[in-house]
């Protein structure tokens, strides 16, 4: 499993990439590549990069976690 550097939602980049989708989620990174490629994840196409924009990506983890409030 990967270890999450960041503490609390603050501390994330405006922008998320695949390498940080899955250092937040502890997933592995095919993982991450995988749930970026989902028709209903919030990733942008910038290019060849794909990248998750920090707010639709706090908002996606409440939907699935049936709307729980973030501290």
């Amino acid at each position: 499993m990967v270890q999450s550097k960041f503490k609390s939602y603050d501390e994330l980049p405006l922008f998320l990439n695949a390498k940080t989708v899955a250092e937040v989620l502890g997933i592995s990174m095919a993982g991450s590549y995988e749930l970026l490629h989902q028709e209903d994840f919030p990733v942008l196409r910038i290019g060849s990069r794909l990248v998750v924009p920090k707010e639709k990506f706090l908002s996606w983890i409440e939907s699935q976690a049936g709307g729980a409030q973030r501290e």
